[in-house]
């Protein structure tokens, strides 16, 4: 696109991959300058407007995603994947994460796209994302040269069944900052006003500070809609954004807490994980603590609990888990932290997300995560043009 004209037509495809919603582009429909980029996203999305109402948004961060895709020059990837994450209340699209919901669709959409080569009747696509120079590795059921997203499979917060895409994040640590734990320390303290506050900063798919949901005067299990309504919500917010703020300045991403306020709300996520215990999800149906390992709610931008759970945060919860002495290690193993976890059940806001690890032994005696898994579905809800003004 060589020009920016007013309400130009842009082709796009909108997406579901997992739990989330993005527009997907094709690298070469876009304007090549970022900054003038962005502007054609935000516009696309109606951002900045807490309705977006004049654009695809669905005024929550799940629905306000854009995945940009072009054929790759990389010898270990077929397609590289730019994820953004669209700002609903300010004009800004973070690029310094990945999301592993919406890497679910980046497959399928190269394969209906004629990007990669299609082998039925699965093929795999080496996918590059861009904001964490990670591979994943994703195997996507085929039919007739195209994406067979029909299928038996289901997974919680998307309703009815599809087929299982299969996703494998190769080497997933330092994703952000080089380092599995940013800090170096598998645990932290942290005070505010007098009061300390524990927490774990943990850096694999994307980074996660886990805390403890006790210490902020909840259970852990509540969804959105409850702990939005506590009286106390708003203080509590306050507390969790000084830690995912400090999370922000040790990964350079900001100079101080004002600035990761405003500028840096896509990294770090923060994570609530709480022992197992029965609870009801937003769906109404009854989690057993039986059927889960870790209980967990993420926040997103602006510190909104989500209704599901990240992709990218499982693969970080599951590789937490095999960290020994963090907080969710601890849970998991019940205090045993050197016990190793293939696969971990994690009891979000609307049910449970199975999330598993490649673990390779070291000769120390120690063990690594070579790879975090996830099964997700995904589905192609619209091809056309997105028109968007200047």
């Amino acid at each position: 696109m060589s020009e920016f004209k007013p309400n130009q037509k842009i082709p796009c495809v909108y997406m579901r991959g997992g739990t989330s919603k993005a527009l997907f582009f094709n690298d070469e429909d876009l304007p090549q300058d970022e900054a003038e980029r962005d502007q054609v996203i935000l516009s696309a999305f109606g951002s900045p407007d807490g309705r977006q109402i004049d654009g695809m948004g669905g005024a929550n961060t799940s629905t306000s995603k854009v995945a940009i895709i072009k054929k790759s020059d990389r010898s270990d990837a077929d397609v590289d994947y730019t994820f953004g994450q669209v700002d609903i209340f300010h004009p800004v699209v973070g690029k310094t994460m990945n999301c592993g919901n919406i890497s679910s669709a980046v497959g399928p959409y190269a394969i209906d796209e004629g990007m990669v080569e299609v082998t039925e009747p699965v093929t795999k696509v080496r996918i590059f994302n861009t904001n964490t120079q990670k591979v994943i590795v994703e195997e996507v059921p085929v039919k007739d040269g195209r994406f067979m997203s029909e299928g038996d499979f289901s997974i919680d917060g998307v309703p009815g069944t599809a087929s299982r895409v299969i996703l494998k994040f190769v080497s997933p640590q330092g994703a952000a900052s080089g380092k599995l734990l940013p800090t170096g320390n598998v645990k932290d303290i942290i005070e505010i006003d007098g009061k300390t506050y524990e927490f774990s900063f943990v850096d694999a798919a994307n980074p996660v500070i886990f805390v403890h949901p006790e210490d902020f005067g909840v259970t852990g299990t509540e969804i959105p809609s409850e702990f939005n309504a506590l009286p106390d919500c708003a203080e509590i917010c306050r507390k969790l954004e000084i830690i995912r703020g400090t999370g922000a300045v040790i990964l350079g991403f900001a100079k101080d807490l004002e600035d990761a306020r405003i500028n840096s709300q896509t990294l770090p996520k923060l994570a609530f994980v709480t022992r197992p215990v029965d609870y009801t999800a937003g769906s109404g149906k009854k989690i057993p603590a039986e059927e889960v390992d870790v209980v967990g709610r993420l926040f997103s931008m602006n510190m909104k609990m989500i209704d599901a759970y990240m992709g990218t945060g499982a693969i970080c919860t599951v590789t937490a888990a095999n960290t020994p002495g963090t907080i969710v290690n601890e849970i998991v193993t019940k205090g045993d932290i050197n016990k190793t976890s293939e696969h971990i059940r994690i009891g979000h806001p609307w049910g449970i997300m199975d999330a598993y690890a490649d673990i390779e032994e070291n000769p120390d005696g120690t063990h690594t995560v070579v790879s975090g898994g996830l099964d997700r579905t995904a589905r192609r809800i619209m091809e056309g043009y997105v028109y968007v003004r200047r």
